[in-house]
């Protein structure tokens, strides 16, 4: 079976739907498909092409087995939703005449949203090549654009849902990261096969008994610091400043100065936080730049407890942040900010940790103090953590599942 998956993102940029996407990849090679991958010139999130591949309009590599396209992609370290547009369809634009002249037919192209716009170029390639469409929704755009604010436009609005209906109506099977995203989908196309093709992690490299890590000497910590991290994007969605009014609400108690904040990572909104770092001169605070995917383990293995937190928006009730998948792989409890299907899941449920208002300060300040007061609470949600993601989100059952998904639909066509 020949897959071509369409994306924007891949790596070796670092990220949630870079390593999803890549991993999935790997999997689906391992199991026979043949995987080709048509991409963009790394630049993700820094907005800055990577050096290897500057002035190139294409190139083609491999890595691990998967042969790699890549295509040009405008990108401006800008705020601008005009100069983001313009980066959307510069790849989509390139993606569409690179998969014309440069790949041949394939059984599925499967196209990851968002961006929703990519999925132009994944129709078009689908009728010309006379192959199937799997478009696989991690986001519900632009519905999450809108109520963010990144677009307020009407007439853009308005084209943007045109588009998002017709490309799931012509779309074979919709693919959908939370179960959130399948009821609404479901609710609005009842008659199209919709799968709830969830995230999860590589419990084998995600392995807290086979990582050894000496970060904490490495960076300035002491053994007795209690660590509290984010990891991931520094965005907008992301609500940041919850952690620094803790941060601020923490640092006047002398029994609480081994508690400390890490935010690793880059984004949008990384320099306006260490700006209000430096004017509250919070000094448990401490900001560090995106490791690779290999550093993460040992990064991990080195805190304590992870943050995890959106803002308070109807739109995230149905959102599962990748980065609670490799924390809890890790072992680790998560104290999240989160409504809706993750809290469910992974607190409800799981019992993986402690969940807190999102953006109320207040609340995540006292679940650090009941965790930090706690070492049996900690241990306890730590092993919970690590049972319950083995069992429900190894990426390796995740994949096999939806290997014979596209294979049963492949027969019976």
């Amino acid at each position: 079976m020949k897959i071509l998956i369409l994306t924007q993102y891949f790596p070796p940029e670092t990220g949630a739907p870079q390593n999803r996407l890549f991993e999935l990849a790997i999997i689906l090679q391992n199991k026979g498909a043949d995987i080709t991958v048509l991409t963009a010139m790394p630049n993700y999130p820094q907005r800055k092409i990577h050096t290897h591949y500057k002035k190139k309009l294409y190139c083609y590599e491999e890595l691990q087995g998967l042969k790699i396209h890549r295509s040009w992609i405008f990108v401006k370290d800008s705020k601008s939703i005009f100069f983001r547009i313009i980066n959307y369809f510069s790849f989509v634009f390139s993606s569409f005449f690179v998969g014309l002249f440069k790949l041949k037919k394939y059984d599925y192209i499967f196209c990851e949203s968002p961006p929703l716009f990519l999925g132009i170029s994944a129709y078009l390639l689908k009728k010309i090549k006379k192959t199937k469409l799997i478009f696989n929704v991690s986001d519900l755009w632009p519905e999450s654009a809108e109520k963010l604010g990144l677009i307020s436009n009407k007439f853009l609005l308005k084209i943007s849902v045109l588009l998002e209906e017709f490309l799931y109506k012509k779309s074979e099977i919709i693919t959908c990261q939370t179960q959130g995203i399948v009821k609404n989908i479901l609710n609005r196309f009842p008659d199209k096969t919709i799968y709830w093709l969830k995230n999860g992690v590589d419990t084998n490299f995600y392995n807290p008994e086979n990582i050894k890590t000496i970060w904490r000497e490495e960076n300035g910590f002491s053994n007795n610091d209690f660590i509290l991290l984010y990891a991931g994007i520094i965005g907008y969605a992301q609500g940041l400043d919850v952690i620094l009014k803790s941060a601020q609400a923490l640092k006047n108690y002398d029994s609480h100065r081994q508690i400390k904040f890490v935010l690793l990572g880059d984004g949008p909104e990384k320099q306006r936080l260490i700006e209000i770092k430096n004017k509250l001169n919070l000094d448990n605070v401490y900001f560090f730049n995106s490791v690779s995917k290999n550093n993460m383990p040992a990064v991990i293995k080195a805190i304590d407890v992870a943050v995890i937190p959106l803002k308070r928006l109807d739109i995230f009730k149905g959102a599962i942040p990748s980065k609670i998948f490799e924390n809890l792989a890790m072992k680790k409890p998560i104290l999240l900010g989160v409504e809706g299907e993750a809290k469910e899941l992974f607190i409800d449920q799981g019992k993986c940790g402690l969940s807190f208002v999102p953006e109320d300060h207040k609340d995540l300040y006292k679940k650090i103090i009941e965790i930090y007061n706690s070492p049996e609470l900690l241990n306890f949600l730590g092993n919970n953590a690590l049972e319950y993601v083995k069992k429900y989100f190894s990426r390796d059952k995740i994949a096999d599942e939806f290997w014979e998904l596209i294979r049963e639909q492949q027969k019976t066509e």
